[in-house]
């Protein structure tokens, strides 16, 4: 049986460098043994919509129905954010206010946030982590912080950031394997 690996990005725009690192992760993974995965990329940006109007208490989109059943039924759930004002995008608050209290217990988290400086790699540990506790999903210990200077283009080019990520891929695969 193969694993289904799910990756969220908060983004508010697409393209992004949170979804270049995520793309590097998931590419990470399928070369640590992961290439028999199911693997999707859901793109808050283009739920927007269909998130506002389900938060106002409109009915739920078929798209957003199907991004949350995804995420519920992962074995690795990946999630990215920019990191805006010390916390994560409002956007991917909206995605999570609307994931069930269990739906993600158990389920393995890598969390990965982005930023100008270092200042923000904080948001990690006081926002992301606390968020999947209450979901009581098991969130990696290592994560994976990105600046705006690790990329070129689009494209992850810093080699500490490289580092961080293959430490993360290992873990992750070693998840996935029991």
């Amino acid at each position: 049986m193969s694993s289904t690996i799910t990756a969220v990005s908060g983004s508010l725009r697409y393209p992004s460098t949170t979804t270049a690192l995520l793309r590097t992760i998931l590419d990470g993974l399928e070369h640590a043994g992961g290439a028999g995965a199911d693997v999707q990329i859901i793109e808050l940006s283009s739920l927007a919509v269909d998130l506002a109007r389900s938060i106002t208490g409109g009915e739920t989109s078929p798209a957003l129905a199907a991004a949350l059943e995804r995420v519920k039924s992962t074995d690795l759930l990946i999630v990215g954010t920019p990191i805006y004002r010390g916390s994560y995008t409002g956007l991917f608050k909206q995605f999570f206010d609307l994931v069930g209290q269990k739906d993600l217990a158990g389920t393995a988290v890598l969390l990965t946030a982005g930023g100008g400086s270092d200042l923000h790699s904080l948001a990690i540990d006081h926002a992301l982590r606390p968020l999947f506790a209450f979901f009581e999903a098991s969130a990696l210990p290592l994560a994976v912080y990105s600046r705006s200077s690790d990329f070129t283009e689009g494209e992850v080019t810093g080699d500490a950031l490289r580092a961080q990520i293959d430490r993360a891929v290992a873990a992750a695969a070693a998840l996935l394997r029991t």
